[in-house]
């Protein structure tokens, strides 16, 4: 007899704990004698918050797993990639929450709204480790009146928080990994000679264009000039250890200067078969900045819907503090900044022809057997 046959019919409801699951909705207000109706869809949104934080969470676990070998095996990327866009949709079901909440009025949430203190959703260990696990840094986070992000956890969260800020994050874990990337080099062909040149090239032309542009006053062509010469200066800070020092030290780049470099290979030679992955996999890194700022921009109107100019429950100035974390809250800054110097396929320089080949799938021919 099999060990199928033997164990217990699975039930659905046993399966899922449900009988558990669905007596964890205990609404405050009617313990004071004022049952407030839209107090548990609040519940329930935020609880169906905290689940999916947790599968974000057992995901980030696997992808930290894979990019924590040395080195990453080619294999791993698929299944990273895979990962990286679930966790992507999870955080576009999020948004789609705050659809659901916005259902409850401003005139509704007050009905319970003063039960709630001192608690906050700033409170959510599971999100704040979600942040810090995906790469943002404890000195890059906001203060909360004044104070540390972690001051209002329990001291057992404070703990586990304090576990994950000593371990490296996804964004270390990639930049490691893109400080490995092979193909930049190979005979007398360097990527950062011959990319460096062209762009150079590129934004020459751009500034010379505007000097010559007789449709704009001398302000507005001054004005973009400065701009233009100022990314030439950020970009040549890419292949210059001491200005690129100088530069993440003013906070302008994150990773280092051959992850950097690297990351603008992929990006400009994504055609080449071998690099479609890892291509794929930083196009990912940017949709969850992406959908994180966008979360917390949402999340910042709805609250200011809901609550106008008060302080939020948690003491935090409302609004106006989610809004600013939606920008300085960042993580995968550094990607979105490389556009800045991308050039068309047409002016990109030539692969090595050797090179070239060993960047695609060659297959031998096939040989019949017998037998």
């Amino acid at each position: 007899m099999g060990d199928s046959e033997k164990r217990d019919p699975v039930y659905y409801g046993g399966y899922l704990q449900l009988d558990r699951l669905l007596d964890c909705q205990k609404p405050l207000a009617e313990t004071v004698g004022r049952p407030a109706h839209d107090e548990m869809l609040f519940i329930v949104v935020h609880q169906a918050y905290e689940l999916w934080f947790r599968q974000i969470l057992y995901e980030l676990d696997e992808i930290e797993r894979l990019f924590a070998e040395d080195p990453v095996n080619d294999r791993s990327m698929g299944p990273a990639d895979r990962l990286l866009g679930r966790i992507h949709e999870i955080l576009r079901v999020a948004v789609q929450h705050l659809d659901i909440l916005e259902t409850m009025t401003p005139l509704d949430f007050l009905e319970f709204r003063d039960v709630l203190y001192p608690a906050s959703g700033f409170q959510s260990v599971q999100f704040r480790m979600i942040e810090t696990r995906l790469g943002l840094k404890r000195a890059d986070r906001m203060t909360y009146d004044r104070q540390p992000y972690d001051a209002r956890l329990s001291e057992d969260d404070r703990q586990r928080m304090r576990e994950v800020d000593e371990k490296p994050s996804l964004s270390d874990l990639i930049e490691r990994w893109l400080e490995r990337t092979p193909f930049m080099e190979t005979g007398g062909w360097t990527f950062t000679e011959a990319f460096r040149a062209a762009v150079n090239d590129a934004l020459d032309r751009d500034i010379a264009y505007l000097r010559d542009d007789s449709s704009l006053d001398d302000e507005h062509r001054q004005r973009e000039a400065a701009r233009l010469t100022a990314a030439k200066g950020r970009f040549d800070a890419l292949f210059d250890a001491d200005a690129h020092a100088a530069a993440q030290a003013e906070g302008q780049w994150r990773w280092s200067m051959r992850a950097l470099q690297a990351a603008l290979f992929i990006n400009l030679y994504r055609d080449e078969p071998v690099l479609h992955l890892p291509f794929r996999c930083l196009s990912r890194l940017m949709d969850l900045d992406e959908a994180l700022t966008n979360w917390r921009y949402r999340h910042a109107l709805m609250v200011q819907r809901m609550i106008g100019l008060k302080i939020g429950t948690g003491g935090s100035s409302g609004s106006d503090y989610l809004k600013t974390t939606a920008d300085k809250h960042r993580i995968f800054k550094d990607l979105f900044a490389l556009s800045t110097f991308l050039i068309p396929r047409s002016s990109l320089p030539a692969l090595p022809e050797g090179l070239r080949a060993s960047m695609g799938f060659n297959y031998g021919p096939i040989t019949d057997r017998k037998g």
